[in-house]
């Protein structure tokens, strides 16, 4: 928020635009109203950025009004004008959130780690080449069944909060009540409060890790290397080894 304060005569003004549904959500035409007022001197005035709008000036969709966190009033497709799609969709961004943030971790600190010598573990890309305990077809089934009960839990506590809190197999074991997407307890061992600004902080740095994570993938299948490595690179000539050298070739 700014405050300004005038000295002389002024007018404000104020443009107020309706787009097309694919910007906004919602159909109209494209319209713009100018209102003058005027402003006695020494008079002063606010400018603050309203939540709800990705594009300073450019409506939200009506389903989007700023209430959920991270809501921007992004949604150039419509995607989540149905209520119980904008439910599901609000945690699924939030759970693809939390993958990315572990998954650029799990990529980044190894790479990290084993240049500077402190352990000696294959790259991120590399890790499927790897010897284990089992073979990779077994490896993904055991996955794959884990990973279907955690969901299946998960779907569960979406459609009806609250009726998995209960551990099904360890007895003892129960999750206090919730919101939907923070089950706290056991998952929160530092005891985070879920507030507004905890929330928004958590999506903003889990969008961040989603276009991270991205462009770990196109910069290895482009250099051949990992971030880190890619980063060194950098340093070592930043006049030379740069996006443009690499994207011609040189």
């Amino acid at each position: 928020m700014a405050t300004v304060t005038t000295q002389a005569s002024a007018a404000v003004f104020r443009p107020c635009a309706s787009k097309s549904r694919f910007l906004t959500g919602s159909s109209g035409k494209l319209n713009r109203e100018v209102a003058l007022k005027p402003v006695s001197s020494s008079a002063s005035f606010k400018v603050e950025a309203k939540k709800g709008e990705w594009l300073p000036g450019l409506a939200s969709p009506t389903y989007l009004n700023g209430s959920l966190p991270g809501d921007n009033g992004f949604d150039p497709l419509g995607l989540a004008e149905d209520p119980e799609n904008l439910k599901w969709y609000v945690q699924a961004e939030l759970v693809n959130s939390r993958w990315a943030m572990l998954g650029v971790v799990g990529m980044l600190l190894p790479e990290v780690f084993t240049k500077i010598g402190i352990i000696n573990v294959p790259q991120w890309y590399d890790a499927g080449k790897a010897e284990y305990f089992a073979s990779s077809s077994t490896l993904f089934v055991i996955e794959f069944i884990l990973f279907h009960y955690v969901e299946i839990r998960r779907w569960q506590d979406i459609k009806n909060p609250g009726s998995v809190n209960q551990d099904p197999i360890f007895k003892q074991y129960s999750l206090p009540p919730h919101e939907v997407g923070y089950p706290g307890g056991i998952f929160n061992p530092l005891n985070f409060a879920p507030t507004d600004e905890a929330k928004e902080k958590e999506l903003a740095n889990g969008r961040l890790a989603m276009l991270a994570f991205l462009g770990f993938i196109v910069q290895h299948n482009v250099t051949g290397k990992g971030p880190f490595e890619n980063l060194l690179q950098h340093i070592s000539d930043p006049w030379h080894n740069t996006i443009v050298q690499t994207l011609s070739g040189n």
